[in-house]
């Protein structure tokens, strides 16, 4: 176990490096498009043309191609997920430094965002791990096991659409809000600050949301161990007003981001955050349809979708109460 985890850290560690390579290179050489007799200057005029084009080629060739090859190889697509977590920040820095875009934004506001991100990366991060034990590689996210075993022997080539380009697609668009903030100058207003102040709220109800549910977690594995009854539903703190309030947490988050984006005339960025709305309401549901499946859980979980909000926090229903009393 401990050799499957180093080696699975030193995987996700080098995985990157082609992407992270190639774009020091870029920056070091990207004066060289001006000089048309040296043999990369059309590559190196391209890439320094189309910075939006070039984050979605080192995406595709590195993330899509490289990780997909390894899920292969290990029999296991682990590696998108903490990467989930680590690609917004690497794209908020790609933005910040290419030379095409360095002196057309509001380095404060670039600052603020790139912190935001930091913090907001280091959280779902530690999330992360938390959640997997502290290892490297230990399992695949359930989707796509169940994906797996219900398309069988073509799985190989359609987890390279089903994990890789469409995640593509998703990070990218909901991202889009780090390129605009790094494409347009514009002085800080107050709507920067509602905008920093959504971000940090997010996360704040994200962590905490997260906290309580690893505590609970925690709590009923050593029941299970005592050979104690377990608690069916997690209902106090946060999960007292909301079914996923670490969904809500996340979703504060990218709207959030997508704010910075508004404010800079660039409303239409908000489609990204609103497609992972959509996302996230599709998982809650699948999430939720599990829930059910289990013997132990399925009553005491009905009646928690009964009387709590499902994302928004709110006060708890009393329609549960007032049926009671009626009969």
């Amino acid at each position: 176990m401990a050799n499957s985890n180093l080696k699975n850290a030193l995987i996700a560690f080098a995985a990157p490096l082609p992407s992270i390579l190639f774009n020091l290179s870029f920056l070091h050489h990207h004066r060289a498009a001006a000089a048309a007799d040296h043999p990369l200057a059309p590559l190196w005029s391209w890439c320094y043309q189309h910075p939006s084009l070039l984050s979605n080629a080192i995406f595709f060739f590195n993330v899509d191609i490289v990780f997909w090859v390894i899920g292969l190889v290990q029999s296991c697509h682990w590696l998108i997920d903490p990467y989930w977590t680590v690609i917004p920040v690497l794209l908020a820095h790609y933005y910040a430094t290419h030379p095409l875009l360095s002196s057309s934004y509001n380095i404060w506001r670039s600052k603020v965002v790139i912190g935001l991100t930091w913090v907001w990366s280091i959280r779902l991060t530690h999330s992360y791990f938390r959640r997997e034990n502290w290892q490297w590689g230990a399992r695949e996210d359930w989707r796509f096991d169940d994906m797996r075993k219900k398309y069988g022997k073509h799985w190989w080539w359609m987890s390279f659409f089903a994990v890789y380009v469409s995640q593509q697609a998703f990070l990218i668009g909901i991202t889009l809000p780090l390129y605009i903030i790094h494409l347009v100058d514009k002085p800080w207003n107050m709507w920067d600050s509602t905008a920093t102040a959504v971000c940090l709220a997010g996360v704040v109800i994200a962590y905490f949301a997260d906290a309580q549910l690893h505590e609970f977690v925690t709590r009923n594995s050593e029941l299970k161990e005592l050979g104690k009854l377990t608690v069916p539903t997690l209902e106090k703190g946060l999960w007292k007003y909301s079914r996923h309030p670490n969904y809500f947490g996340e979703q504060l988050w990218w709207w959030g981001l997508a704010i910075f984006a508004w404010n800079l005339g660039h409303g239409w960025t908000c489609i990204g955050a609103l497609i992972n709305s959509m996302c996230l309401a599709y998982v809650t549901i699948l999430v939720e349809n599990r829930m059910l499946k289990l013997p132990y859980r399925a009553e005491a979980y009905r009646r928690y979708q009964k009387t709590t909000s499902v994302l928004i926090p709110w006060f708890k229903s009393s329609t549960e109460g007032a049926k009671d009393k009626s009969h």
